[in-house]
């Protein structure tokens, strides 16, 4: 397979800039992923010590404003973002 098939470019130009353009694209994937992954570590130690004094698993409340923040900062996507983010961090509910 050449670089046009992989790319959908019709002129090498073009392919260079995908080509680089999707090897940052790569590389901010793979910082989004490990920032996800600290997310879930830091929900995991709030999580327990909630838990451990008494309290519930998860502050609804607290979800209102995570949804809310990025709602405001990224539209209706974020919203769905953000629950999926939520779910990840800790859990289904």
């Amino acid at each position: 397979m050449n670089a046009t098939d992989v790319t959908g470019a019709r002129t090498p130009e073009a392919v260079g800039v995908i080509t680089g353009a999707r090897e940052r694209i790569d590389a901010l994937d793979d910082r989004i992923i490990g920032l996800i992954q600290e997310r879930a570590a830091v929900s995991a130690v709030i999580q327990e010590a909630r838990i451990s004094s008494g309290g519930r698993r998860v502050n609804l409340s607290r979800e209102m404003e995570v949804l809310g923040h990025y709602r405001e900062a990224l539209g209706k996507p974020g919203t769905a973002l953000a629950m999926t983010l939520l779910e990840l961090c800790r859990g289904r509910i």
